[in-house]
């Protein structure tokens, strides 16, 4: 599939030319693409990407190294508020001319003066992205029982719950503590005859 040289990541070198040590300066602003992040955090579709890129003639092809920087957006792993945060990257690359025998796969390979700058800045945004984000990093997430979020409420608890397999032992357990109205009449009686016999 040939590169569109239209497409925002598709790099054009006409201006450097291929004279080894010859170098060209370029800042890009350019819409972030689909599909770029993890499952909890990314960079929204569309959004603007800064990218500061120096280009470097070598005898195999072109050296593209430089920065980008971007919005992101997503959730937080453990309350699972919004987050919302900002990310730059740094990225290098080794972009081989079409004749040369340099090993390199087809992402890597000039097409004639264009090459696609897109792989190479999505591998570098994931790499970058943490895998479990946190909105603070003393987050203590939401309650497991109902759901609330306890950095919100600091003194949040509820009563122990009891397995219902262990209900019927923690009943005994506890009628065997606190003696039953019968056994204290039973006492009583018991105390009211060692008083007659006296």
């Amino acid at each position: 599939m040939r590169l569109d040289p239209r497409s925002p990541l598709v790099v054009n070198t006409h201006r450097l030319g291929r004279r080894p040590g010859s170098m060209l300066t370029l800042e890009l602003s350019v819409p972030a693409p689909a599909d770029l992040g993890i499952e909890l955090m990314g960079v929204p579709e569309g959004s603007p990407v800064a990218i500061e890129m120096r280009l470097e003639a070598v005898m195999e092809g072109v050296l593209a190294s430089g920065t980008a920087s971007t919005s992101l957006v997503g959730e937080c792993a453990r309350c699972l508020n919004p987050i919302e945060d900002t990310l730059e990257v740094t990225f290098q690359e080794l972009y081989v001319y079409p004749e040369s025998d340099a090993g390199a796969d087809e992402a890597d390979r000039l097409e004639g003066e264009l090459f696609d700058l897109e792989p190479v800045f999505r591998d570098a945004v994931v790499l970058a992205l943490p895998f479990q984000p946190v909105c603070e990093p003393d987050c203590q997430g939401l309650c497991l029982e109902c759901g609330v979020r306890l950095n919100d409420h600091p003194g949040h608890a509820h009563e122990e719950s009891v397995d219902p397999r262990w209900a019927s032992l923690l009943a005994l357990e506890t009628d065997i503590a606190s003696p039953s109205a019968g056994d204290e009449q039973i006492r009583s009686a018991g105390r009211g005859a060692s008083t007659d016999e006296e």
